[in-house]
Order: structure tokens, then sequence, then C-alpha cells
């Protein structure tokens, strides 16, 4: 794999406010689907983990530096690099761009849980899925 993994997006009206800027709170919903595509090009499928075992991932921790504005019809890209599994936590590093452009800046942690809520060693598969795909760029 690359030093990270890429996820493009467009800007829809949905996405923005009445001035056709980016809604703060719309930058975390492309940095998890770019980090659901992250996990299932890893051959994670999230949904079975659910059904089978009660795991999921969800976000304990998201550090975000808003640097610039993305608008209405911008072809923008996020930029994702997991940077560390812990025993049932992992480490990302996002980033979105406009081409070359700088946006948005998160450092963000996922938990693995169990059925029951509580923090759950990653499964030895997913570990081992993720491995291939850790970067310490």
């Amino acid at each position: 794999m690359s030093d990270f993994h890429r996820f493009p997006v467009r800007v829809y009206w949905e996405d923005t406010d009445a001035a056709g800027i980016v809604y703060y709170a719309n930058y975390l919903r492309f940095l998890e689907r770019a980090r659901s595509d992250l996990v299932r090009r890893a051959g994670i499928d999230q949904v079975a983990l659910l059904d089978r075992e009660g795991i999921v991932f969800p976000v304990r921790r998201c550090e975000i530096d808003y640097l610039q504005p993305a608008r209405l019809d911008d072809e923008i890209q996020v930029r994702t690099r997991l940077k560390n599994l812990g025993g049932a936590s992992m480490d990302m590093d996002q980033d979105i761009h406009r081409g070359e452009e700088a946006l948005v800046r998160a450092k963000v942690r996922l938990a693995c849980i169990g059925p029951n809520g509580r923090p759950r060693r990653l499964p030895a598969p997913v570990r081992a899925a993720l491995s291939e795909i850790i970067c310490d760029v």
C-alpha cells in the first residue's frame, strides 16, 4: 500500500451552509467514510464483525484543525494513514486536500468494543489485516 489511503469526495449542496462553504461538522462525515473505506479495502467486513461478534470501532478521540474551507462542487480528497495499533485501539492521521492544498488535519483514535460496550482486544484476523497497511511515515 502507498503511504496513505486516498478517498475522493465531491462537495454537494447538502454539505454546505448558505454561503456554499462546507459546514464544519460535515468534514467528520468525510473522514468517517474514508476510514470505513480503508478498513473495507484491508479486507475487514465490519457488518460481519458486528453480526458475528458484536464488535464495532467507534471514535474515542478526534483532534481536528480546520485550515481552509472547501466549497460547493469542490473535488476534495481524504488521505488516511493508519499510524498505530494498540491492544483495543487504532490511531489514524487524516488530512483533507483540494489538490495539494491542505484543508483539514485530524488525528483520530478508534476503540474496539464488544457487544457490552466495553473495550475488547482487536481480533487476530483484524489485527493481521490492519498490520498489512500500517504506515510509520
